[in-house]
């Protein structure tokens, strides 16, 4: 059996600075993750370019206020934030509650308010690493027939929508799917440098490619101009979807800033009136 890797051996494969690397290692990452000259960077955040490269190799400490400066100009999110703190010498700056601690309770309640005021249609609110933390009572419709080993919690809802024994059999458009999702995957790891989201794209572009169906329904060619449709086979018939993505806005606590609610809605009649219908067969 293989042994597992730890989050820092993930990240010394990949390049990126551990917990124990200096600040200024964290911060040359992020400077040319975003693809900045130092010259770049110290014009936004209004220092000369000499003090920056002193604090990068590491010739000069950077103030509290000049670490958190410079994350704010490279967009670094608030968990990576925290860590250059501790890098450069600080305390950490954003807390990380679990969704259940009494300060997340408002929280909360926007997060059920929001999945339960779309019903009768599908959404759900998943972790940074795209694990599902809630849902209304139309997901589990799209779940029918997935692998147990598949709906075992964390149920990873990318994992879950691309594994051959998950959702994928039943996805009409799955090459297009399938693409769509990688792509969106692949820019949030941009975003991040989250060697865990690196890991599981490798893993998803990994699956057997989709089979070439001729019996798949022709894509409405006005919708895919303007959005990938998600297309799945249900005993009513083709469903079809396009989704939206909220996020919460100036989030102070790491666990609410990776947070995302994607609702999916109708891309077609037929589709309204079939969830309807489940929607008031399960209300019986």
């Amino acid at each position: 059996m293989n042994t597992p890797r730890t989050h820092s051996s993930k990240a010394a494969a990949a390049g990126l600075p551990g917990a124990r690397d200096p600040f200024g290692a964290h911060l040359r990452h992020w400077r040319t993750h975003r693809r900045l000259s130092q010259l770049d960077l110290a014009q936004e955040a209004e220092v000369s370019t000499r003090h920056l490269s002193y604090v990068e190799t590491g010739r000069a400490a950077p103030s509290r206020e000049m670490v958190l400066r410079l994350a704010e100009r490279l967009d670094v999110p608030l968990r990576e934030r925290n860590a250059l703190l501790v890098a450069a010498g600080f305390a950490p700056m954003y807390r990380q509650r679990s969704l259940d601690d009494p300060a997340m309770a408002s929280a909360r309640r926007a997060i059920d308010l929001v999945l339960k005021g779309h019903e009768p249609f599908p959404a759900l609110a998943v972790d940074r690493h795209w694990n599902l933390v809630a849902h209304n009572a139309l997901v589990p419709l799209l779940m029918e027939g997935c692998s147990a080993e598949l709906l075992k919690p964390p149920i990873n809802v990318l994992r879950l929508s691309l594994h051959p024994e998950g959702v994928a059999p039943r996805i009409a458009n799955l090459a297009q799917w399938r693409t769509h999702l990688l792509e969106r995957l692949q820019q949030q790891i941009a975003a991040t440098g989250d060697t865990v989201l690196q890991a599981l794209h490798d893993e998803l572009e990994g699956y057997p490619p989709p089979a070439v169906s001729h019996d798949a329904p022709l894509l409405d060619t006005a919708l895919s101009a303007v959005a990938v449709p998600f297309q799945v086979v249900m005993p009513s018939g083709v469903l079809s979807f396009i989704s939206t993505i909220t996020i919460f806005g100036t989030p102070v606590d790491v666990t609410l800033q990776e947070l995302a609610v994607e609702s999916f809605f109708p891309a077609d009649e037929q589709t309204a009136a079939a969830l309807t219908a489940l929607a008031a067969q399960q209300a019986r």
